[in-house]
Parts: C-alpha cells; structure tokens; sequence
C-alpha cells in the first residue's frame, strides 16, 4: 500500500506517445475517443484546455464520452451519463456532496474520493493531439474497467 491507502501496481509500463487525431477535429466535437496501446481512452477539450482519461467510468463502467462536462466546486467535471457519478478533469477525482447530519442548517459542500479514474497526458504538436498513457504506479478503479474481462475492445491477441 502507498501513503495514500492506494496499492502499487508492479506491472505498470512506461508507454510512448500515440497521435489520436486533429486539434480541428476534436475542437468541433469537445470530444473523441481512441485506443491507445490496447487502452481506451476519451479525450476532452474544454475551455481551452484538453484532458484524456479511461473511458469507462471508475463506478460501474459506464461510457464516459457520452456524458456532460459540468463544473462542481469551480472544477470542470465529467457527469457519468449511467449513475450521475462526477469526476474531475484535471484530476480523475471522484466529487459528491457531503453535509454535516448534527447541523439541520448545514449546507451541502463537495468533497474528494480521492483520484478515481485513471488520467493520461494530452500534447499537440503541429496541429495534432498525442496522448501519453499514465505510468503512475498506483492503481484507479477506473483500472477495473481499463483492462482484463470488462474492456469493451479486446486485443486480437486472445
């Protein structure tokens, strides 16, 4: 176990850096998806900034891409279109709300799950969009979904 209660996972591997598309393409669309290195991923562009992440989400294994983009707290988030469950962009943190039960005047305020859903690095380069698969050594639980049985595409290897 890591300092944060997070597990280490020994087989993490460094991957290089796969081109996924056209910086025109992406900013009409806010989104696409892709398979980098076996992995499925959706790449957002919001305000100016892009963020990729696993597309399946960390709760239940619902289609990220097709949710909404809110902002919770003043934090850009994905909304799970399956169970409304909220992950940040920057982050893969799951948010919800949480209130004080001894207090009946408290209100509500939005707190951390800690890092969730596992976030992968986004360059542009002479106009296309490179993503760069995490080599964080911790496992997500967005990971469940990432790999093994519940990956929606298969590698042609099995």
């Amino acid at each position: 176990m890591d300092f944060d209660g997070s597990e280490q996972d020994p087989e993490m591997k460094t991957y290089s850096t796969v081109c996924v598309g056209r910086e025109d393409d992406i900013k009409k669309s806010e989104r696409m998806t892709a398979v980098v290195h076996d992995r499925e991923v959706v790449i957002f562009y919001h305000k100016g900034e892009y963020h990729a992440m696993d597309i399946r989400c960390y709760h239940s294994g619902g289609p990220l891409h097709l949710g909404e983009i809110e902002e919770f707290d003043g934090r850009p988030c994905i909304v799970c279109p399956w169970h409304k469950y909220k992950i940040t962009l920057a982050t893969g943190e799951g948010l919800y709300q949480s209130i004080n039960p001894k207090d009946p005047s408290a209100k509500p305020k939005w707190c951390s799950k800690g890092i969730k859903q596992r976030i992968h690095k986004v360059t542009v380069d002479n106009g296309n969009i490179y993503v760069t698969l995490s080599d964080e050594p911790f496992k997500c639980d967005s990971d469940f979904y990432a790999t093994g049985v519940y990956k929606v595409i298969q590698s042609s290897s099995r």
